[in-house]
This record gives structure tokens, sequence and C-alpha cells, in this order.
């Protein structure tokens, strides 16, 4: 034993379990008054949230609610939202945000497998609770959110989540998680084939990348945060705790509305908010008298997917400034970040986008990241092109999957998280993601990344959304086959596309087919990819 250790053992004084729950009382007891919520004529401090939440946390240990026990929400961005996110968790309990957008068989699932025990459901998605319950043979016990901005829908219940959370005591002492790695949190990922995985978070994690939230923007005391990105999407990034932990304000959005975004940005001075590259492109896409609304400086961090040069080009235009992160369901949403150099402010407008576009390096929370050959986890060449899975480690990985550890043994296999996706790695150590696993196109031998068509082809004029999937062809195995949404007014010809593409393109990359149309979508804004590729097979 080193000297170091003898008789300096752990101990209450110095070794305390690492928990987001603590970033809420202590800006609760730092800055009470200071404001905490804003949600249409909603107005909040933060000791008034920190009442809520331990009510939330009371009311539920006097029906019962424990420590392992799965509390389900089927909510939007709403307060009733964030005060899960610390109310759940303070008796122990798991918080398993559900997916708004997904059908009943699906929410049946979850609930089931999750083995909730009380939902809370806000009105808007009565039909679709109704429709899941129905097929469950233990539902859990249903609260009802009326939330005033939405004012109407069925009640999901008789009992009201006011009501409920008058059952509680807003004083209640609430319990530290015993040991860090106790789960917070399940996320379910989207089960675009068979049933989907559920995610387990713990405090530690939670807490370390709420962290690196913060480092990572450089985001200061009291950010105006709007919710632009679904809270229920890997627990909002973590931001339900990062923002909190900052005295931050929670600006509620409860659908995205690009001109309703453009005003509260301007109406409560919004410096911080995130979401998926639709989401810009959507404000790109509004008149130019409604995006002089941005008229101080405001930040936005994209992920989900694959930002193209030419989005993030238009919206640093418009006086926002991106910051480009990359990550996934399991490891607690972004975990990489296109940081930035300083020498970099004297390229052109084109030259920044194409290197904001990267994923870049990891959080300072985040172990380790690395661009490796599949087979050997050898790291492939720093050379930009050559092509491997990206790999992860780190305190900031999830717990495994739920009742699924052939699943967590697959993706852990020799020691690394398997992402699933393919990029390179610069000179610089900075990564690119070039296609998901599944998503490369092999046409004739040769390896095709729908990511580089899709870049391509948004700098078209007249594009205004684009997806390119593989498509089965006889002669060369695959072909790219891009499907494109046109701006309102714009009018282009398949012809006219394949003529741009042969500009810009090796020809075998060139799309053997276009098809003009609206994109399937996920609710956080991707693509929904598999429904391009079913379409693909039956053209």
């Amino acid at each position: 034993m080193s000297m170091y250790d003898m008789g300096l053992t752990p101990c209450a004084v110095n070794h305390i379990a690492l928990t987001p729950l603590s970033f809420l009382e202590r800006t609760a007891a730092v800055y009470p008054e200071y404001p905490a919520v804003i949600h249409g004529s909603i107005r909040r401090n933060w000791s008034e949230t920190y009442q809520r939440c331990r009510q939330l946390a009371s009311a539920l240990s006097g029906r019962g609610i424990g420590k392992g026990d799965t509390v389900a929400v089927m909510l939007p961005n709403i307060p009733a939202m964030l005060e899960a996110h610390f109310g759940v968790p303070m008796i122990g309990a798991v918080l398993n945000t559900l997916n708004v957008r997904l059908d009943a068989e699906a929410i049946a699932f979850m609930l089931g497998h999750g083995e909730a025990k009380v939902l809370i459901c806000d009105r808007e998605f009565h039909e679709v609770i109704r429709d899941a319950l129905a097929l469950l043979d233990n539902p859990p016990l249903v609260i009802d959110v009326d939330d005033p901005e939405y004012g109407e829908g069925e009640a999901t219940s008789e009992l009201d989540y006011e009501a409920f959370l008058a059952e509680g005591n807003p004083n209640f002492e609430w319990l530290w998680p015993e040991d860090e790695w106790q789960a917070i949190s399940l996320n379910y990922t989207s089960g675009t084939t068979g049933n989907p995985k559920g995610v387990v978070y713990h405090h530690r994690g939670a807490y370390l990348n709420s962290l690196g939230n913060q480092m990572t923007w450089s985001m200061g005391q009291h950010p105006v945060y709007l919710w632009t990105l679904p809270m229920f999407h890997c627990n909002g990034w973590c931001y339900p705790w990062t923002v909190t932990a900052l005295a931050g304000v929670h600006v509620f959005l409860r659908r995205v509305d690009p001109q309703k975004i453009l005003t509260l940005i301007r109406e409560h001075q919004v410096s911080h908010l995130c979401g998926a590259p639709i989401v810009l492109n959507a404000l790109i896409n509004m008149p130019d008298e409604a995006k002089a609304a941005i008229d101080h400086p405001v930040n936005a961090m994209v992920a989900g997917a694959a930002p193209p040069a030419k989005v993030i080009g238009d919206v640093e235009k418009m006086g926002i400034k991106v910051t480009h992160v990359y990550g996934l369901t399991e490891v607690y949403g972004p975990v990489t970040v296109c940081a930035w150099h300083e020498e970099w402010d004297a390229l052109t407008l084109e030259e920044r986008a194409t290197l904001k576009s990267r994923q870049g390096v990891r959080y300072p929370t985040l172990e380790g990241v690395m661009v490796a050959d599949i087979q050997t986890l050898k790291p492939v060449a720093k050379d930009g092109k050559t092509i491997g899975e990206i790999f992860m480690r780190g305190n900031t990985v999830m717990k495994g999957y739920l009742k699924n550890p052939e699943a967590t043994a697959e993706a852990f296999e020799s020691g690394w998280f398997h992402t699933g996706d393919l990029g390179v790695c610069h000179p610089n150590g900075y990564i690119e993601i070039k296609d998901r696993l599944k998503d490369i196109i092999i046409s004739g031998g040769e390896n095709i990344s729908t990511i580089e068509l899709e870049d391509v082809l948004y700098k078209h004029p007249a594009i205004l959304e684009v997806s390119v999937v593989a498509k089965p062809d006889e002669r060369w195995g695959e072909s790219p086959c891009a499907f494109i949404t046109l701006k309102q007014s714009e009018y282009a010809t398949e012809q006219e596309i394949v003529e741009y593409c042969r500009e810009h393109l090796a020809g075998f990359k060139i799309p053997k087919t276009i098809i003009f149309t609206n994109l399937p979508k996920t609710s956080t804004g991707k693509v929904q990819k598999y429904v391009l590729r079913d379409w693909a097979k039956k053209l």
C-alpha cells in the first residue's frame, strides 16, 4: 500500500456520489428569486421551481414510488417536463421520457418493457395513450397535465397534475443517490428495426455531460435557453440539468414553429438554443423581415445529423453562431464538438462552414474517441480519406441496454462503444462522419457517402431538403437515389439536378434516381432513411 493511501480512505466528508440533482439545490439557494421558467404567461423563479420539484418527489413517494421504479412521461417541452427531470430521481426513481411522435404499439412496448408504475401525460396525446394503455395488462397510474398553452383535448386521467403536486410537501427531504452508478433515466432508441432498446443513464454520466455542455459551449451564468430541442430526446442532451446548474432561464416551446422561435428569441433575448439541422433550415427559409428579429448574439448548437456546410453558412449570415456537436442516445447526447480555432476566423464563410460541418474532437468529459478499422480496431490513417467506424469510451457512455445483455455486450465489444457511424480522421485529429454503417452505398465495389452527396445537393439554389439512400441496382448492386424537396416557388427538373451533380461529383457518385417529394422525419427532425430505403426498393 502506498503512503498516499494509508489512513486516507474515502469517506462521507470527501467522497460523495455525483448527481445533477445537486445543481437545482445550489441554484435555488444562491439565486432563489432569479427567473427559471418562461412558458406563455407562466413565470416562475428558482425557489418556486425547486419547491415544485420537491412536491413532485414527495407526491410520488406518497403513492409508493421509490428507488428503481420507473416513472414515464409523455410530455412536450413544458415546465412539467423540467420538474420531472428532478422530482423523479429525487426519490431514486428512474425517468423514462417517451417520444411524443410514436404510435400506441411502440408506447405500449416501452411502458411494459420499462415496467412503468406512473405515467405523466399531456392532453395532446390522449388518444395514443388511451390506445397504448389498452394493450397493457398492468397499466400504470396516469396523471393528466392540462397545459394552458395547449388548452384543449380530453383529460388522460381524472388525476390532475397540479392536484397531484398538492399532495406533496414543498420542503420534502429528497434522497441523494447512494451510488453515482445508480440509474437516473431510461431512453429508448428509435427502433427502426425490431423493438427499440432501452438505454440506461446513471447519475455520474448525467452530471459529467451537463458540465461538458457548459465547458464546450463556454456558457456563462444565467443563459436564456430556448427549448427548440425535444426534451424527451436524450433528456434534452442533458440541458435540463446544464441550464439549471448555471441558474439560467428555461424558455419553453411546445412545438417547433420558426416564426415563434424568432419571436421568442427577440422577446426574451434568448442566448442559446439546440436542435437538428432541420430547425436551422426552417429559420433560413423565413422571410428576411422575420429574420431581422435576431438583433443580439445567439448561439445554436446543432447535431442529430451531419449539417450541410451550406446550412451552417446561411445560419451564420443571420447572426447565429453555430457550434456543431455529435453524439448518440447511448452517450447522453452530444460528446464531440467541432472545437473552433481563432485563426479559422480569417477564412471565407464557405471555408468556415466546411470546417464547422465536421464532428470534431471529444468533449473534455469523454475519455476516448477514435476512427478505427471495424475488424481490427486499429486507428485509421489521419488523412481525411480512410473510412473507419467511430468508437468511444468514457464516463458518459450508458450503463447498457435494459434487459438486453447480448446487445450491451455487442455494443461494448473489445472495450469500446461501437457507434455504427462511419467517418474519417483529418490530420488535425478532427473526425468527420461519412455515413451510418447501414447507410453507406456500395456501387460497383465503390463506397459512396450519402452525406457527401447530400452536401453537394444542398448547395443547389432550388433545393430545400435532400436525403440520399441506396437503391437496388441489377448492374451495380446499389446506386444512389436522391429524394428532394424543393423550395417554395422554385422549380428544377431531374435532368437539371443530374447536370448539376455532374459538375461537382465523380460520375459513379451521381444519383441514378431522383424523386421530388416531402421527406419523412422523426420528431427530432432526423430524416427517416429506413422509410426512404423502402420507397427506393419499391421503385
